[in-house]
């Protein structure tokens, strides 16, 4: 083999495009049954499940810019509703981001949307769309989430005149989080294989 076809080969070698795995990682999952006296008694804000830092990832990344790039990439929603009250009442849940640090009014949440019966929902939402996503500095990190039961409404759970519409719900809710320019994989969430 001469010099220059092995330099030529090299050279392709160096030089074509890498091929690499999702970059992605459970930010939480948590599995809770919530009642209508846990809503009125969460603190401090009602209607409100909170997954402090001790149930979340501790291998989650303290900046989600660099090296690996979540903050402009997607996060997978993976809601299962085991119970729900018998009469198709939409509720939904958003789901807020409480950063270390955070600028205007501190943070940011995605949703769920509105459901009306017990099963499993998923779905890709941008980390660069959903509402007040910029009023989190994402180099600092992602300190816990606040999970908020609602109406299809927006309206806090706890608020409404018929409680025994929401109360008590059974849930579990994971949040993937992708890296930008990556695809979610499911094959790399054991925890769902559980």
């Amino acid at each position: 083999m001469s010099f220059r076809h092995t330099l030529g080969s090299l050279l392709f070698i160096l030089l074509s495009p890498v091929i690499s795995h999702a970059e992605q990682f459970v930010l939480f999952d948590v599995t809770f049954t919530f009642t209508q006296e846990d809503a009125l008694n969460s603190k401090p804000s009602q209607s409100h499940y909170y997954v402090k830092s001790d149930r979340l990832n501790p291998e989650r990344p303290k900046d989600w810019t660099s090296p690996v790039d979540y903050r402009n990439g997607t996060v997978h929603l993976r809601l299962e509703v085991l119970e729900k009250p018998a009469g198709d009442q939409p509720t939904s849940w958003s789901v807020c981001y409480i950063p270390y640090k955070g600028q205007n009014h501190g943070y940011g949440c995605i949703g769920t949307g509105a459901y009306s019966k017990a099963g499993l929902i998923e779905k890709d939402l941008s980390m660069t769309t959903f509402w007040q996503n910029n009023d989190i500095i994402w180099s600092e990190g992602i300190k816990e989430m606040h999970l908020v039961l609602k109406d299809d409404h927006n309206l806090h759970a706890h608020k409404r005149p018929d409680p025994e519409k929401f109360f008590p719900t059974k849930v579990r809710m994971t949040l993937i989080q992708v890296s930008k320019g990556a695809t979610y994989d499911p094959k790399l969430v054991t925890e769902l294989q559980k």
